[in-house]
């Protein structure tokens, strides 16, 4: 079909539906920030302190009935800002090459987790941090501006995502332990990321998420799933077959039993609305 016997409203549905697309759609690219990030010290000792982070976790963060974790934006006092901007301060002056596999994971996961919270504080009261636009008239979020320099670069959220943490670290958990403050995202967990525990909490953040009906519900034979499975189908194998059989790796076994002889995704939804309590102000 030529493009000019198109109905317009189709065209326009098109166009709105690459607008509405999530920036962390973005490739993965051999650009020089992964280049540069793909080294570490192997048998590094250096250690980066995420207490402060940790300690703002503590206190913001809950866990509702519903499972799905919140952050009290409303709550954080001017001294706690201060905090969290101590804390970016302090791991922008860091040097990730220079750490452990392991502790480098920790750093950029709290790095991107830190940086989101400071985002919405930046810009609250929002309803859903795709409202920030940071002047871009098309932009869906705030994901391409660039937040932190860290050893010369400098970088956005989009950056420390998929030009760090998905293709340097290849490992399909990292996505349930990065949060966009967002409903519909895993859980942003209590607690910092540290490198000495940094395996057991990335199975604890797939097994959260992997069996809450946001991500993974089977009705009448038909399952639906969250949009990051299906956003990033290529991290989890290519295929509807390859993303079920990893949702198995985590899936308790009531889930596991609904799954048998499942074998394509049949639709899949998110969440967009701001992880704050029902109750803030």
């Amino acid at each position: 079909m030529n493009i000019l016997t198109v109905p317009k409203t189709a065209i326009l549905a098109l166009f709105l539906w690459l607008l509405l697309l999530p920036s962390d759609l973005a490739a993965q690219g051999n650009s020089a920030i992964s280049r540069h990030f793909a080294s570490d010290a192997e048998n590094s000792s250096e250690t980066v302190n995420h207490g402060v982070w940790g300690a703002l976790l503590e206190r913001y963060v809950s866990l509702p009935e519903d499972g799905i974790t919140r952050f009290n934006y409303s709550a954080v006092t001017t001294a706690d800002r201060q905090a969290l901007e101590g804390y970016l301060t302090q791991l922008a002056n860091a040097r990730p090459t220079a750490l452990s596999r392991n502790e480098q994971l920790a750093y950029w996961i709290n790095l991107y987790n830190a940086l989101t919270v400071e985002v919405i504080l930046d810009h609250y009261p929002v309803r859903s941090i795709r409202q920030i636009k940071y002047g871009r008239i098309f932009a869906s979020g705030p994901w391409g501006r660039e937040l932190i320099s860290v050893e010369g670069f400098e970088l956005s959220l989009d950056d420390i995502e998929n030009q760090i943490l998905r293709p340097v670290f290849d490992d399909p958990r990292i996505h349930y332990s990065i949060n966009c403050a967002s409903l519909g995202c895993p859980n942003l967990r209590p607690e910092a990321y540290s490198a000495d525990r940094i395996d057991e909490q990335l199975n604890e953040a797939a097994r959260a998420f992997v069996n809450h009906s946001r991500a993974v519900e089977v009705r009448n034979g038909r399952l639906q799933v969250s949009s990051v499975y299906v956003w990033f189908k290529g991290d989890f194998g290519d295929s509807d077959s390859a993303v079920i059989e990893h949702i198995r790796r985590f899936a308790d076994p009531d889930l596991a039993n609904d799954l048998d002889g499942i074998e394509r995704i049949g639709a899949h939804h998110y969440d967009w609305a701001l992880n704050e309590p029902a109750n803030a102000s």
